[in-house]
């Protein structure tokens, strides 16, 4: 399919048809194209777990208050946050970006690029991410205040504001991968209503991370797609400045 007949088959589908299978090494491969997406300084700060067991699949129903589209999916991807793991992939990242530098940059630019490095991931991403009760947000605010009297800086930098970003970066995640099952003829649907302590404790998740999206998977029957699509209209989204 086009870009275009993907974006269009793409619908939240409530009810699926329970005796079309999916194909589990197709939707992995779907979360797979998921890791593609874009993340805030490349930090890749969450994780996908694939639902197929039956049995988890019904605790999952539950903690998706029994929405008819949690009933009747035959699959389920679960998006996490993972923000506690800001300091091992900083590292990874880093480690990665020197390595191409050495093999792609000039010689006499590769020390300053892997200093350039060095600096953001070594100092400015503990800085940015690091958590302590909220108090070392509000000392960055503070500061990025401050600075912004003289010039311009990033003002979002609260630890809120940081879960925020690592949310943003997941939703990403969740939209390429809704878009690559799209394009295997199957179908999801976002779910925002769940219990996530119920969602963790069926999964075994730990309790510090954060539950983005539960997407339902399967193909839609009948009825599963609740009449045609409606938009406001687009002059309400557009403005060119």
């Amino acid at each position: 399919m086009t870009l275009e007949q993907i974006l269009e088959h793409r619908r939240a589908v409530r009810k699926y048809d329970k005796d079309k299978e999916l194909d589990t090494e197709k939707v992995k491969e779907c979360i797979r194209l998921a890791t593609l997406a874009p993340t805030s300084s490349n930090m890749q700060l969450w994780e996908a777990y694939h639902v197929t067991d039956p049995d988890k699949l019904r605790l999952m129903a539950e903690a998706c208050l029994g929405q008819g589209s949690a009933r009747s999916c035959k699959q389920m991807v679960v998006f996490v946050t993972r923000q506690d793991k800001w300091k091992a992939h900083a590292k990874a990242v880093l480690e990665a970006n020197i390595a191409e530098i050495q093999r792609n940059s000039p010689e006499d630019r590769k020390a300053h690029r892997i200093d350039l490095q060095k600096k953001y991931y070594a100092k400015l991403m503990p800085l940015s991410y690091k958590r302590c009760f909220g108090l070392l947000g509000l000392v960055r605010k503070i500061v990025a205040q401050t600075v912004g009297l003289f010039r311009a800086i990033p003002r979002q930098v609260t630890e809120a504001d940081m879960r925020t970003v690592v949310h943003k970066s997941c939703a990403l995640a969740v939209q390429t991968f809704m878009l690559s099952m799209s394009e295997q003829g199957y179908d999801t649907c976002p779910l925002e209503g769940f219990d996530s302590l119920r969602v963790k404790r069926a999964l075994g998740l730990p309790q510090d991370c954060g539950i983005n999206m539960v997407i339902t998977c399967g193909v839609r029957t009948e009825g599963g797609v609740r009449g045609e699509r409606y938009r406001l209209p687009f002059d309400e989204f557009y403005h060119q400045v």
